[in-house]
């Protein structure tokens, strides 16, 4: 139990000292140390990563999942780890209503026979979209989706405790700088050689996890080469579809 006051006390010196330490570095009062550039090249970078992968899932999913009701239900489910509900597409609903009225209108007449005939092509078109889909999901937005919850969130959780490491690192300076005895100046410079360790390690950690932004890209272009071949692919096949649709109307 004493070890554990003893924490909570310490846990909120530090807090305490970090608030004042960002206050002075606002107010121009106290120094703060600066990232090398090439470090925040990658920050930048990263960032950048982050900012513009968000925006292309959102409008990727856009395009393929039209209905944001449905987005948002596709979403719960995925974070209750449940499976999405399967839905017809709109084509197919356009498809089953028209077999329906050329069955009531008679499929010995003319326009109902067209009618039957178009709705089981709409089907076809609505099922090849449905595929499509499910592959672009699998290939484009859900990698996606899995680099901006694991390897973004454990840049910015590592990002921000460097900044932590960085506060108290300055504090220490400060306090350095303000020891007046003899006494307090060894005790303070101890702590700063400690403060500055850890500063430098969570740096390295977080620099090298800044680098594999890189090796990120190159995964999120193959993702990207296979989007294009999927939506080539559904494209084609919806192509074929409908000229063998004309045809047998040209019947």
């Amino acid at each position: 139990m004493d070890f554990n006051v003893k924490k909570i006390v310490k846990d909120a010196g530090a807090a305490i000292s970090r608030v004042v330490q960002m206050t002075e570095e606002k107010l121009g009062t106290s120094e703060k140390t600066e990232l090398d550039a090439h470090f925040e090249n990658l920050w930048e970078r990263a960032e950048n990563t982050k900012n513009w992968t968000e925006k292309i899932v959102r409008d990727a999913e856009a395009v393929l999942i039209p209905n944001p009701g449905n987005r948002i239900e596709d979403f719960i489910y995925e974070k209750i780890d449940k499976k999405r509900p399967s839905r017809l597409s709109n084509l197919e609903y356009l498809g089953l209503d028209m077999i329906e009225a050329g069955n009531v209108y008679g499929p010995g007449t003319a326009y109902g026979s067209c009618l039957i005939k178009v709705g089981q092509w709409e089907q076809k078109l609505g099922q090849n979209e449905r595929d499509f889909i499910g592959s672009a999901a699998m290939c484009f937005t859900q990698p996606m989706r899995k680099f901006l919850d694991t390897e973004i969130k454990t840049i910015l959780k590592e990002k921000n405790l460097l900044e932590v490491k960085r506060l108290d690192l300055d504090a220490c300076k400060n306090r350095v700088r303000k020891a007046r005895s003899m006494l307090g100046q060894p005790a303070a410079e101890r702590d700063l050689r400690i403060a500055q360790s850890e500063f430098d390690r969570q740096a390295e950690i977080t620099k090298l996890l800044l680098e594999g932004i890189g090796s990120s890209h190159a995964a999120h272009l193959r993702c990207l080469q296979e989007f294009v071949e999927t939506q080539a692919r559904f494209y084609s096949q919806c192509t074929t579809i409908m000229t063998d649709l004309q045809r047998e109307l040209a019947r």
